[in-house]
């Protein structure tokens, strides 16, 4: 997204045990060992998601005109409560209702959790085990483009009626796109009550986030 940039981070080293570099992201030319699976030998490489995330946080707060609330209670807007303790919690409401709110959800694995529009919730990493490999580059790259998409009005999310997996959620990037369903039964009976309300609204998405208004001195 125009304005934005990543933060200039240094990627964190890690060796096994003979010294030897990790490659994260590149570690298992074919199928990962039987052992590696449910292993987290290294979660803190994934500490520069944090920084990321602050990164994104200033720039979508001095972008767009959108309501700001920090603080760790923010973390239940999740469907479901974070698996690692929360340390901090930040929610970004548009100030246009057919905008999806934004919330991000810092927690001490280190990884983080963004809850978007009503029902949606990701984490980064998703996994982290040693099996899946993931480093933290791509795994930024992944967190910016969910959360472009939904500042730029390319997210929709449904609840259709009277199918297997009735929530439902897409979001459309510059170079691809990713969705997904659910059953219901994952969700407070009061919070698909309400999406089922409030989608009715956008029937099309939820619309692009409203820019900025320049201040006086600005000049513009």
């Amino acid at each position: 997204m125009n304005g934005y940039v990543r933060p200039a981070i240094d990627t964190p080293v890690f060796r096994d045990a003979d010294g030897e570099v990790i490659p994260y992201g590149n570690r298992w030319p074919g199928s990962p060992p039987e052992e590696t699976y449910s292993v987290d030998t290294h979660p803190e490489r994934f500490a520069p998601l944090h920084a990321v995330a602050d990164a994104l946080v200033a720039f979508l707060r001095e972008t767009f005109e959108i309501e700001v609330e920090d603080g760790v209670h923010v973390a239940e807007d999740l469907n479901r409560p974070s698996s690692f303790d929360v340390l901090r919690a930040v929610r970004l409401r548009p100030t246009d209702p057919r905008c999806a709110p934004v919330t991000f959800v810092f927690d001490a694995y280190p990884g983080l959790s963004v809850h978007s529009g009503l029902l949606f919730d990701a984490h980064y990493p998703l996994c982290g085990c040693d099996a899946c490999d993931e480093e933290w580059q791509t795994v930024a790259r992944e967190l910016e483009q969910h959360v472009f998409a939904v500042v730029t009005g390319n997210f929709r999310e449904a609840v259709v009626p009277d199918v297997e997996l009735p929530v439902q959620h897409a979001l459309t990037f510059p170079e691809g796109d990713a969705s997904g369903q659910s059953r219901a039964e994952g969700f407070p009976p009061d919070r698909l009550a309400r999406a089922r309300e409030v989608l009715h609204d956008v029937p099309n998405g939820w619309v692009a986030w409203p820019h900025a208004r320049p201040s006086p001195g600005d000049g513009a």
